[in-house]
């Protein structure tokens, strides 16, 4: 299939489980998508197995394996569905947790890095698995940030208050980006690409780099396209300069060697705030919303149904589910005490945080789409496999029981604070 057949094929199947889940189900839309595609993918795969004889299997793989979802989503659709989450993020509530967010989102990255990479390499061993040290930080970095598509879909129906969900939102729009850059440094450490396996000040050289560098470059851009949209009041050009912006930032971090996801939230943040209040008539504004808000639902569907489909890559091997089921607690472990360490610190600094806060922050850390992307972009080596079943693993787990429990968390977490 070439690439407008397999677009087809994915709209088709989007709409359809859409309709299902919406008439029938009434789960959260990204929820409801992802466990549709799930249940269509186990009894095709019950299928195969029973019935060999009919190729059914092998059939599916190859279809779903022609669908790159990797560079499908972290170099094309990442880009808009951050956009889409900072347009509609308040930058002066994100300034004033600004704190609070920026050390989740490296500090609160860096430790569950370590805790997940040196925890899983423990626990694979006594499993039997032997995997390098250095392979297991990688996992820990793929599987440690936040995903904010996950995540600013599943806000939408929690009743967090006000001030956890602006923390929540923008340490997960942020420490993806950290997350990325981390990645990418720790597989250029363990000569996965088979490059030269880069020193310590080569990668905090780097890390600043791509982190600070993508942060200016999105900076720049964003004022730029702030002043375009300024000058003009024609809704229909303005909307074509937002998504201009959107993709020319993403390529033009990824050919400076900057962090493509970080440059696009500064600039996203830029247009949502300081261009919604001044550079934009009300008209445009109302049209703006419409857009983004449409095409972060479509990109939404295509993405979970993706991901439902991503389980015929997945070992069924028994030690890597067995694994894979550790795997899990080691990541809510290590989530816990990412979180509760920076708190704690602020707290100690006279800052002030909602009942709870830890608990909701921890349950609220979804995995989602860009782990998977992450995991799948490893060249073939031994652990590649074993890494795919555990990320999937965590993701299955985090999107579906988290994604569905969140609510009931937020409301008994306030009710002991005394808040409810």
């Amino acid at each position: 299939m070439d690439l407008i057949d397999v677009a087809a094929v994915l709209l088709f199947l989007a709409a359809l489980f859409g309709y299902v889940n919406h008439r029938f189900f009434k789960l959260p839309a990204t929820i409801g998508m992802m466990v549709i595609t799930l249940s269509i993918s186990a009894v095709l795969l019950v299928v195969d197995h029973y019935f060999e004889g009919l190729g059914l299997g092998e059939t599916i793989r190859s279809r779903v394996g022609e669908i790159d979802f990797s560079t499908t989503l972290l170099h094309g659709m990442l880009s808009f569905l951050l956009f889409a989450g900072a347009l509609h993020i308040n930058l002066d509530e994100l300034l004033e947790r600004k704190w609070a967010i920026g050390s989740l989102a490296t500090l609160g990255v860096a430790l569950s890095t370590l805790i997940v990479g040196g925890a899983s390499y423990f626990f694979f061993d006594l499993l039997g698995l032997s995997i390098p040290l250095i392979v297991c930080f990688v996992f820990g970095a793929l599987i440690s940030p936040t995903d904010p598509v996950a995540v600013l879909g599943v806000l939408k129906n929690a009743n967090a208050p006000r001030t956890i969900k602006a923390k929540i939102a923008g340490e997960s729009l942020f420490n993806d980006g950290v997350g990325l850059v981390v990645f990418i440094l720790l597989v250029s450490a363990a000569g996965l690409r088979g490059e030269q396996v880069a020193g310590a000040g080569t990668i905090a050289r780097l890390f600043v780099q791509e982190a600070l560098g993508g942060a200016l470059l999105g900076f720049i851009l964003g004022f730029i396209a702030y002043r375009a949209l300024k000058s003009i009041d024609q809704y229909q050009v303005e909307l074509t300069i937002t998504l201009a912006l959107v993709v020319g930032t993403n390529s033009l971090a990824e050919t400076l060697h900057l962090s493509g996801p970080i440059a696009v939230v500064v600039a996203g943040l830029l247009i949502g705030n300081q261009g919604r209040d001044f550079a934009m008539s009300d008209v445009t504004v109302d049209h703006l919303e419409k857009f983004w808000s449409l095409l972060d639902d479509i990109l939404n569907g295509i993405l979970f149904l993706m991901l439902g489909l991503e389980l015929f890559h997945i070992s069924f091997d028994p030690i890597h589910l067995a694994a894979g089921a550790v795997t899990i607690l080691i990541v809510l472990a290590a989530r816990f005490v990412s979180v509760g360490i920076p708190i704690t610190i602020l707290k100690a600094t006279r800052r002030t945080f909602s009942p709870g806060v830890v608990r909701i922050l921890t349950w609220s850390g979804l995995r989602g789409g860009i782990s998977v992307a992450l995991v799948l972009s490893l060249p073939a080596f031994g652990a590649r496999n074993l890494l795919i079943t555990c990320t999937y693993m965590v993701v299955l787990f985090s999107v579906i029981v988290q994604g569905l429990t969140i609510k009931g968390v937020v409301r008994r977490s306030l009710m002991k604070g005394g808040r409810l």
